[in-house]
């Protein structure tokens, strides 16, 4: 038997998007979602794609996350607005949330979003992305549940909280996009090698006692290692900050798991800022940005962020998505 499936674009995107409508998702939900899934598949970031698939389905089929929620916008001011997610997805949240904030930061200069009684929003930078092609300048941010601990403490506190940023080029392109977490890896690495029962690399996870581990279980059980010490920590902090207190998102000890199925909405928060680079740059934005990309690339081996998955999109457009053909029959089966 065939150890992996190998689809192409297409393909993956009917079995995306027909897993989600089979396991509960409401055609009008799927789109924006299908399409952010695909694109984190095509940036070569496996295990964050296919991957958490799997759980969005079961999510959907036991009631944890609610596939036809409508998502409720509250206008605060002409640049404030506030989304309810209503214990369904965070993607058609952000979707319906955007309609409203690309348009006040263009007419404004500057808008801002918070998104509350959501769930995972998986890849950041698709969302702040999607921002840089409408030509805004973007930030964003989510909240997790709790993987880290304060440095200091043993008892974790905050989640991988990634922030992300995009920044916009002429002709609905992305100049370049920052996209990472608040650790020194991202969460599923570990979960992954734990699931394969294999070590992993010293400084990526703490054990319960808080010392550093190369054992994936004794990580998932203890913490997460902040990226750069106390200033990882302190930058996950903020994201708390953003999408808990003041976008309304639960803390991440108060939300529900990420990957079981438990029933309990995850009810995490995410927090979004648009800035028009023309309106606060008097016109200069694009040059400056275009300086600044040359500076970087006219470096041998240097790179800028994001050209890596970008790259990746290219390629395998071109080879096609690899699948574990045990997942992709898991998948298969909740369309």
């Amino acid at each position: 038997m065939a150890q992996n499936v190998v689809l192409t674009s297409d393909e993956a995107r009917d079995l995306i998007r027909n897993a989600l409508i089979g396991s509960g998702t409401s055609p009008e939900n799927a789109g924006y979602f299908t399409e952010g899934i695909l694109d984190t598949e095509l940036s070569g970031l496996e295990g964050h794609g296919f991957y958490w698939l799997q759980y969005y389905c079961a999510h959907l089929r036991s009631g944890k996350v609610d596939g036809t929620a409508v998502p409720q916008v509250e206008a605060l001011s002409d640049t404030s607005f506030r989304v309810d997610a209503r214990h369904g997805f965070a993607h058609p949240a952000i979707e319906t949330g955007f309609k409203h904030l690309i348009p006040a930061a263009k007419a404004h200069g500057v808008a801002a979003m918070g998104v509350y009684n959501s769930y995972n929003a998986a890849t950041l930078g698709f969302h702040t992305g999607y921002l840089a092609r409408a030509g805004l300048l973007a930030i964003g941010a989510t909240n997790a549940v709790p993987t880290v601990a304060p440095v200091g403490g043993k008892t974790p506190i905050i989640g991988t909280n990634p922030i992300s940023y995009a920044v916009p080029a002429p002709n609905g392109e992305i100049a370049f996009l920052v996209d990472q977490s608040a650790t020194q890896v991202a969460w599923t690495s570990v979960k992954r090698a734990a699931e394969a029962g294999e070590p992993i690399p010293l400084g990526w996870a703490l054990d319960a006692d808080g010392n550093p581990t190369t054992d994936a279980e004794a990580g998932l059980a203890g913490s997460m290692a902040p990226a750069g010490g106390v200033k990882g920590f302190s930058i996950g902090l903020l994201v708390e900050v953003l999408c808990a207190a003041l976008a309304g998102g639960k803390l991440g000890p108060d939300q529900g798991s990420f990957t079981d199925d438990d029933g309990k909405p995850i009810d995490n928060g995410q927090f979004f800022i648009a800035l028009d680079p023309q309106k606060f740059s008097g016109g200069a934005f694009d040059l400056t940005i275009t300086t600044l990309m040359a500076s970087i690339t006219e470096q041998e081996g240097a790179r800028l962020p994001n050209a890596r998955r970008e790259a990746n999109k290219v390629r395998l457009a071109e080879e096609g998505l690899k699948l574990e053909y045990n997942l992709y029959k898991k998948l298969e089966a909740f369309t």
